[in-house]
């Protein structure tokens, strides 16, 4: 099912912008766009993140190891969204540039975002193989 117009403009928005917080390498800038709970999926396992407190407590080790890789920010292209009933998802691919600008990595990433009464948040985010990920239809 495809996004109204109002929700997709709703649902990049909140992409861009937490890709913004993302790019300041401040764990507690990430957390407004995570429903409590939530839960994280990685090639390490899941992590069940029921507080703002539990995000921040994954986030940081990942920022802190971008941190000493020269991460200067992240960005999310590639991008779809698709409607699940009062779900979303949306996927796409998250690049890391250094300092310098080249690509330090990229990833993979699916989203599923709710609509809560502070907007569009996260209530599972995946990471996985960049080659794998989602293409738009």
């Amino acid at each position: 099912m495809k996004l109204p117009d109002d929700d997709n403009a709703a649902v990049t928005k909140v992409l861009t912008d937490y890709y913004r917080a993302f790019s300041t390498l401040d764990a507690h800038a990430v957390l407004p766009y995570f429903h409590e709970p939530s839960q994280l999926i990685s090639p390490a396992g899941v992590v069940p993140t029921p507080t703002r407190f539990a995000v921040a407590a994954a986030f940081q080790p990942v920022m802190d190891a971008l941190r000493s890789r020269g991460f200067i920010k992240s960005e999310l292209v590639d991008v779809h969204l698709k409607r699940l009933s009062a779900t979303t998802i949306a996927g796409g691919v998250a690049v890391r540039r250094k300092t310098d600008g080249q690509e330090l990595d990229r990833a993979g990433v699916v989203y599923l975002l709710q609509r809560t009464s502070a907007g569009w948040q996260f209530a599972t985010a995946a990471i996985h193989d960049a080659e794998d990920a989602l293409r738009p239809e």
